[in-house]
């Protein structure tokens, strides 16, 4: 399964969403799961941002590799689920034909669920980063549940 976290540039919320559920994934013994992230305004090849980078550290998500990429069609429809951070990266997945996989990350599974948008810490102090990683560690995390929730135990 294919799992694609998208933002607006691709340099902070979703290169940290990519990290935390690579590490998830890990820990739940999950190597099925392939994890990327892409942003609806994104500069292909930019490193994450300072911040990003930081704080990734300070929780042992290594960032350093990251090179931001531009949100296309062949990315939509390459992934299985895809998770917004706000509404309007919903519409524009959305638009490249991710309707019916696309979720705003707090809504999931439920997309008549309003959600709310991940907040966004470009351009803030570490400590605004921090609470970010916070509720994308949650929400992640929670993706993770709902998706071991759906799957069929094995009859055997």
């Amino acid at each position: 399964m294919k799992l694609l976290f998208v933002c607006t540039g691709n340099t902070c919320r979703s290169p940290l969403a990519e990290a935390i559920a690579r590490k998830v994934a890990i820990e739940r013994g999950l190597p099925e799961i392939e994890v990327s992230s892409a942003g609806t305004s994104a500069w292909d090849g930019a490193s994450a941002s300072d911040g990003a980078l930081l704080v990734g550290m300070e929780r042992r998500l290594d960032l350093s590799g990251h090179r931001s990429r531009q949100l296309t069609r062949a990315i939509v429809a390459d992934s299985d689920l895809i998770f917004t951070m706000g509404p309007h990266h919903l519409e524009r997945v959305e638009a490249l034909g991710g309707r019916g996989k696309a979720f705003l990350l707090t809504a999931y599974p439920d997309a008549g669920t309003a959600g709310r948008p991940i907040s966004d810490p470009m351009g803030g102090e570490l400590e605004v980063y921090r609470t970010t990683a916070d509720e994308l560690e949650t929400e992640v995390r929670r993706v993770f549940d709902r998706l071991a929730a759906a799957r069929v135990p094995d009859a055997s």
